[in-house]
């Protein structure tokens, strides 16, 4: 089988690194992809730390790496721990809280944040 698409397209990252680089830039998130038509991040928040973010103009999508916190997207809250999968329009209102575990998510903003 071959691929016309050569070895420069391929970018792969390892969370290990990302969550390296994001703590070496003493920063809660490193935006670690960005294409046309969409962007991706890592967001940490420690446990009993707060969540300062606000809405977004853009569609999210939140992906638990690891930890356990409760979640509200406007009117509704869940809880999440490693695995789980989080969808948030743009421009709803939204805060991780309750971290009861150092807590890890990677973020796909749809289009690219900024």
């Amino acid at each position: 089988m071959s691929s016309e698409a050569g070895a420069d397209n391929v970018k792969a990252f390892r969370l290990d690194e990302l969550e390296a680089e994001r703590a070496a830039n003493d920063g809660a998130y490193l935006q670690f992809l960005r294409e046309r038509n969409m962007s991706v991040g890592l967001y940490a928040l420690n446990a009993g730390e707060p969540d300062p973010q606000k809405p977004h103009n853009q569609d999210e999508v939140y992906f638990v790496v690891s930890g356990r916190a409760s979640i509200t997207v406007g009117m509704e809250t869940t809880q999440v721990a490693r695995g789980s999968v989080v969808y948030v329009p743009a421009g709803v209102p939204h805060k991780f809280h309750h971290i009861s575990e150092d807590l890890r998510v990677l973020v796909v903003f749809s289009p690219p944040e900024g």
